[in-house]
């Protein structure tokens, strides 16, 4: 991709706003819940809002968390080369959904960490690319119970797996493979006070209530 089109700048836009909606504050407040923002971690994730004990309204953020990573790369991929947009394209556009959430315009730029957001943006990018790091994260959670350390193996692997299997199970995309090294650069960044946590063995475990830690 040499240049961006003024579409593909309104696409990124668009894609942006989408990833700005925080749904761990718009379920919460739905449900009638506390703001994710006032409790355990003060992340606005579905980690956090766990912590509230209403395991429906987790859910919930984890889902639409990931939906908005992943809708922006769908409809591109699937609808956009009539308006000119490839996949380099889809690429940017995840990540604009991810830097959403991370920085959202509509909650004064404050966002989660992104972990449900980015593994939207790879189930769009590729579903075989998002269930191997999918299944990574899972496989570090299930034996560590920290869900930090499995978000930070999983965006490790991440480009990774999508190197491997460049040009076999997808195609490869020098701008995805950017996209992919920047979310997990930022991935390690927004987790570096879980990284300090964990190195001092202060780290709360998956499923841990609102008053006995951070993640």
């Amino acid at each position: 991709m040499s240049s961006l089109s003024v579409t593909s700048l309104l696409v990124i836009l668009a894609s942006y706003l989408v990833g700005s909606l925080s749904f761990a504050v718009i379920v919460s407040r739905a449900m009638g819940m506390d703001d994710p923002r006032n409790y355990g971690s003060k992340n606005p994730g579905a980690t956090n809002v766990l912590r509230s004990g209403r395991k429906g309204a987790a859910l919930a953020t984890l889902l639409l968390d990931a939906a908005k990573g992943w809708l922006p790369v769908f409809v591109v991929q699937h609808f956009g080369s009539a308006w000119g947009l490839d996949a380099g394209t889809a690429a940017l556009a995840g990540l604009a959904a991810f830097l959403g959430h991370l920085y959202p315009v509509f909650f004064r730029f404050q966002g989660g960490k992104g972990v449900a957001t980015a593994a939207g943006v790879l189930l769009g990018l590729s579903p075989w690319l998002g269930l191997a790091t999918g299944l990574t994260w899972l496989i570090i959670a299930v034996f560590f119970r920290y869900s930090s350390l499995a978000s930070l193996v999983a965006a490790f692997f991440a480009p990774a797996y999508y190197l491997l299997g460049g040009g076999v199970a997808w195609p490869l995309v020098p701008v995805a493979l950017v996209a992919l090294v920047a979310m997990s650069l930022l991935l390690v960044w927004r987790h570096r006070e879980n990284i300090r946590r964990l190195l001092a063995g202060t780290e709360s475990r998956l499923g841990a209530k609102a008053g006995a830690g951070n993640s």
